[in-house]
């Protein structure tokens, strides 16, 4: 007997900048057609020096968010240094993975755009909820996930250029989330955006966007 699944909307956006990262993502979080909350931070900072954005089952992604930030101080207390970002993307990713395979039914769907500075400089992961993890090198330079990704695709294809400066990067980001925000039911309210340098993770800007759809 075929089973109905309610469908989960976002809108997350990544892109890479001369020496940093910016993540950003809309504030409206559904069920359906029912717009369950119009404040939601999908922007999560994780410590010091990484952030990812969410889109998906929010149970799962909150339970996941809450074992990541736990292995990564436990990991950090056993080796005595902090770890790199390639570390944390893919223990991200391998929880992804079992998280996805725990049943033979459907479960919770989870996409992470991940985010983080070490020495080696800062990076953008793309942690699909498959399990897979794709690094964005500045051969692509930007990446989108959920279901206004689309409409975002669009406007950082035409304005993405490599070794973008913070403010253009921070407007391009948000730009992109609002070509989502006209045009796709599930996103909605406004974005939140992150920028991951060599002095960490910070938020820089936090916009409420009116839309004819909210």
């Amino acid at each position: 007997m075929e089973k109905d699944f309610l469908k989960t909307g976002t809108t997350t956006v990544g892109l890479l900048g001369k020496d940093f990262v910016v993540i950003a993502a809309d504030k409206r979080a559904t069920a359906g057609n029912l717009i369950v909350d119009k404040n939601t931070e999908k922007v999560i900072q994780i410590n010091d020096t990484m952030g990812l954005t969410i889109a998906g089952s929010v149970s799962d992604l909150q339970l996941i968010i809450k074992y990541l930030k736990a292995e990564l101080k436990l990991k950090e207390l056993r080796t005595r240094r902090v770890p790199t970002v390639k570390e944390a993307a893919n223990l991200l990713s391998g929880i992804n993975y079992n998280n996805i395979r725990k049943y033979s039914t459907i479960v919770g769907v989870c996409h992470f755009l991940f985010a983080g500075n070490d020495s080696t400089g800062s990076h953008l992961y793309d942690l699909f909820p498959d399990g897979s993890i794709t690094e964005i090198t500045e051969k692509s330079g930007f990446i989108s996930s959920g279901s206004g990704s689309v409409f975002a695709y669009g406007v950082l294809e035409d304005s993405w250029k490599k070794d973008m400066n913070e403010k253009d990067a921070i407007e391009l980001a948000l730009r992109s989330i609002n070509a989502a925000l006209q045009r796709d039911t599930a996103s909605g309210q406004g974005a939140d955006v992150m920028v991951v340098d060599k002095n960490g993770a910070r938020m820089v800007a936090h916009k409420i966007v009116n839309t004819n759809l909210q």
